[in-house]
């Protein structure tokens, strides 16, 4: 059976913390700042804010800062204090901050689907990056997906673990387009594999 696109963005595999939480850290995001789903990667801009991760071809991404786990705000439309898997880039006053929550262990380790690529075990070891894609505001999941392959490991944020074999049969498992991967961070806010 060949895999299908069922892109759900990086969830988390392991890390340094345990269960539910792990090794989540609060980050502050711009009111006015666009979507961001549960397992988008982020990248932190010159305000000190978090802003859903930008998609760059050519060089891998930028440094990112983390992968987005929820946040809460202040909502004008409900006049209460919501807790949110995703943040729906609107319905907070102007000024106001959301406090969102990020993944940004340097041991932390996620899976993650490739896009339209066929991947062999020779993807193993290599840096990659990856594209935002379209998230569900049904339930909040991000459409992230991983994509090119770095050819360095100065810009490129994931680095291929390992692919996901297990249980056999299951979507992301077969080898060709759209397999699953264990990946982690290599060039995270935390930790960077920068060349001298």
């Amino acid at each position: 059976m060949a895999n299908t696109a069922a892109y759900n963005g990086f969830q988390q595999y392991s890390g340094t913390g345990s269960a539910p939480t792990y090794e989540q850290v609060a980050v502050q995001i711009a009111y006015n700042a666009s979507a961001i789903f549960y397992g988008d990667p982020v990248n932190p801009d010159t305000n000190g804010y978090v802003v859903v991760g930008v998609t760059t071809a050519s060089s891998g991404n930028a440094q990112i800062a983390g992968v987005f786990v929820g946040c809460q705000y202040l909502s004008v439309s409900q006049k209460r204090t919501i807790w949110s898997n995703y943040w729906p880039g609107s319905d907070v006053a102007s000024g106001n901050v959301v406090t969102g929550y990020i993944i940004n262990d340097p041991n932390a380790k996620f899976i993650a689907q490739f896009g339209n690529v066929s991947v062999d075990q020779s993807y193993v070891n290599a840096a990659v990056g990856f594209n935002i894609g379209t998230g569900n505001t049904a339930n909040g999941i991000s459409g992230a997906y991983l994509a090119t392959l770095g050819t360095t490991d100065t810009t490129f944020p994931f680095k291929v673990v390992s692919l996901v074999t297990t249980p056999p049969g299951v979507n992301g498992t077969e080898t060709g387009a759209y397999q699953k991967a264990i990946v982690a961070f290599n060039y995270v806010s935390t930790k960077a594999l920068a060349g001298v």
